[in-house]
């Protein structure tokens, strides 16, 4: 997490910056969201992120009355080493200094942390994991990542990657999913070409030939449409494979899906079935949870980037 300087007063403002949109919250101190606004994401366009976040900053405050600490979940993170920002798939904001750039537009001081952590500290600290000792947080959406909080704290590491396992490959993956499909970060074979909402549209393209969004295999599925429901099945099974990986290093209490994903129900029976050959455990039940706050975790956990 990149911090620059000291909160400015009172209330705690959250935005979380999306590929296709910019969500911004204010909180009291309650955790009562008081002011909301959203607005779409400028694509390939660096300089206009920026102002287009300076914009929901701008407009959330004239609401509130005052002015609010401000912390920002992103796609990928600031890199400890170099200040910039590494491994984002909205690509235009890689290897630049957002973190200083922001806080030199809007002239206060800003905290950053990337968007899967913001949803798991969300969610731990009054979402559906609250009052557990370690909660993994898991985005399935466009992309995939993950975010891991002991003890109500973010566990980031020196590299800013705690709890990146999106650009970690399949396991035990079988002959026909090997080597995988290309993912935008230059491997192949990612978690996130398989278990995102991404993912799971291209599986069910590849299997059918036919191309549809996840919401609408989901849609199709719910219909009885066999193709549709034996990718949402795939699905599962390789949901299931990627959290083994992470239950067996850090055997988190509660993990919580979040992303469009998450609002799947065959997911919360299916997963910790599927996953229990996989766990190294006399006792290989998971405590799988559905989010509380829904979308709005990402930037209720940007707010709370700041105590």
């Amino acid at each position: 997490m990149a911090s620059i300087g000291a909160p400015a007063a009172g209330f705690r403002l959250g935005i979380d910056l999306g590929g296709t949109k910019i969500a911004g919250v204010v909180l009291d101190r309650a955790g009562v969201a008081v002011a909301e606004t959203r607005v779409a994401s400028p694509q390939n366009d660096y300089a206009a992120t920026i102002e287009a976040i300076a914009g929901v900053v701008a407009a959330l405050e004239q609401r509130l009355g005052a002015e609010a600490s401000i912390g920002i979940g992103m796609p990928g993170a600031i890199s400890p080493r170099t200040g910039l920002v590494q491994n984002a798939n909205s690509t235009w904001l890689n290897a630049k200094p957002l973190d200083r750039d922001v806080a030199a537009r809007l002239g206060r001081p800003i905290r950053f942390a990337n968007d899967a952590n913001c949803f798991a500290l969300s969610e731990a600290m009054d979402g559906a994991a609250a009052g557990a000792g370690s909660v993994f947080g898991v985005i399935l959406g466009t992309g995939c990542g993950g975010g891991l909080v002991v003890g109500g704290r973010l566990v980031d590491g020196p590299r800013g990657i705690g709890g990146e396992w999106g650009h970690n490959p399949l396991p035990w993956a079988s002959g026909d999913e090997h080597p995988g499909p290309h993912c935008w970060c230059g491997r192949r074979g990612c978690l996130e070409t398989w278990i995102s909402g991404t993912g799971l549209a291209a599986d069910h393209a590849r299997a059918t030939g036919r191309v549809l969004s996840a919401a609408e295999v989901a849609a199709r599925a719910a219909a009885g449409d066999a193709a549709a429901m034996a990718a949402l099945a795939r699905h599962a099974d390789r949901l299931a494979r990627g959290l083994a990986h992470v239950i067996n290093i850090a055997d988190p209490e509660v993990v919580v899906l979040g992303g469009g994903l998450s609002q799947l129900d065959h997911l919360y029976a299916d997963v910790p079935r599927l996953i229990a050959p996989h766990i190294f455990a006399d006792d290989p039940a998971i405590d799988l949870r559905r989010p509380r706050w829904g979308d709005a975790s990402g930037v209720r956990g940007a707010a709370r980037l700041w105590p």
